[in-house]
């Protein structure tokens, strides 16, 4: 079998669950220490930092653009207003040559879901196969429920039809791609 690494970037990828993870060339995601490490900025090359939190303060450093988005990390939180603007600062940014580093306080909700939205308008990608992309590398990834359910609309607004849908189980509602870890948490 002659197969290209690039033709199977998950299984050489090194994800990481703290700092920050390379999910496009331009994009990473990370949480607020990793923002605010002058090292890792300057050596991942970060040109632009996004900051979706209300509770994270950004050192500021030269030659960093800095973008607050002021979104508390709950389920009643509206990100949606976001997701497109969000999306085209990160295409413009990349656009110029630049990288951005989306973050919030870990990492795992407010921006994982901002880096999903970015996924699917820019690079065509399902709301599934950008989860699934983003978890393989960063695998502590889970947005909040309503965050799921402004992406799922979102899917829909841009492609016409879902790939991921809300679910009933014995932990309330929750997407489907959750289902499988459900499983496993409940006694037999």
């Amino acid at each position: 079998m002659n197969t290209s690494l690039n033709t199977i970037p998950i299984l050489f990828r090194q994800p990481a669950v703290c700092g920050l993870s390379q999910i496009t060339s331009s994009l990473y995601l990370g949480n607020g220490l990793a923002a605010n490490n002058k090292v890792i900025l300057s050596s991942n090359k970060i040109t632009t930092v996004i900051n979706v939190s209300v509770e994270v303060v950004n050192t500021f450093y030269a030659d960093i653009q800095y973008v607050q988005v002021p979104v508390a990390d709950t389920p009643l939180s509206r990100l949606y207003d976001f997701f497109d603007p969000i999306a085209d600062k990160i295409h413009t940014v990349e656009m110029q040559q630049g990288r951005t580093l989306l973050h919030c306080a870990a990492g795992v909700s407010r921006s994982a879901a901002l880096c999903l939205a970015y996924l699917m308008k820019y690079h065509s990608m399902s709301l599934l196969d950008a989860h699934t992309w983003t978890k393989s590398c960063r695998p502590i990834i889970r947005p909040n429920n309503g965050f799921w359910e402004q992406l799922i609309h979102y899917e829909f607004k841009l492609y016409g039809k879902n790939t991921v849908r809300m679910v009933n189980s014995p932990f309330g509602v929750i997407p489907d791609v959750y289902e499988k870890e459900v499983r496993v948490m409940i006694p037999l």
